[in-house]
């Protein structure tokens, strides 16, 4: 293994942020992103697929919606205050490092795979029955190998995998409109670059995808680290 090759600077975040992440209580959301649903389609096998088409909410009105990151709420995705009687303790552990520090590299034929454990939120969709991600970057001079690895990452929520294609500049990802997508028993998967503003003021890495915490007991608060399938997490 070898460590991730140095990226490119991330451009200046926009001078006000589209989630606000509130000491110890929800997080304050710009009407910018809409707010849907989300699962994972599976095969006969159990394998995740792809992911379900959005079913849009409506949010309460206001200049910004406070979406629950407790995972108390009786109203949920959506703050009801339960935060504020469930003792709730949402105090930030994530590193303030970069995603390229984290990150670990797996080179392959073509292409390099990167990989940031931290973030993982375990959506499956980097392996199946019969194979997964790591493995195919050693078959990835296979360019049917090669297409179906970059496929899979493509459909990672938390960018805890991303690729590179040889020669290109920056790592390859899809093209996700700007969403909070709440997913089914998980996480907030946020798209579109959306520009997260810790508690402190400080404002996390602008990456395309991420995930943000809503059972209230990952360690890497505010992004999801996979505790909530632990925890028996559930929207109901």
């Amino acid at each position: 293994m070898t460590q991730s090759a140095e990226r490119a600077p991330a451009p200046a975040p926009p001078a006000d942020p589209d989630v606000v992440v509130t000491p110890d209580g929800p997080y304050l959301v710009s009407r910018r992103l809409p707010v849907r649903r989300r699962h994972h389609v599976t095969s006969e096998q159990g394998d995740p697929l792809t992911w379900s088409t959005a079913t849009d909410l409506v949010p309460p009105d206001g200049e910004r919606y406070a979406l629950c990151r407790c995972g108390g709420s009786s109203h949920k995705p959506f703050c009801d205050g339960t935060h504020r009687n469930n003792g709730f303790d949402g105090t930030e552990a994530t590193p303030t490092s970069s995603y390229a520090e984290r990150s670990t590299a797996y080179p392959g034929t073509g292409v390099t795979v990167h990989d940031d454990r931290s973030i993982c939120q375990h959506a499956a969709f980097c392996g199946n029955r019969v194979t997964n991600v790591w493995k195919m970057t050693h078959d990835s001079d296979d360019p049917v190998v090669r297409a179906q690895m970059m496929a899979m990452i493509e459909h990672c929520p938390s960018g805890a995998l991303t690729y590179r294609v040889d020669g290109e500049d920056a790592d390859g990802e899809p093209d996700l409109a700007p969403a909070v997508n709440v997913v089914a028993d998980g996480p907030l998967w946020v798209t579109g670059s959306a520009v997260v503003q810790r508690s402190d003021g400080g404002t996390a890495e602008p990456r395309p995808r991420v995930t943000l915490c809503r059972c209230g007991a990952s360690g890497n608060k505010p992004f999801c680290d996979g505790t909530h399938a632990k925890v028996g997490f559930a929207d109901s």
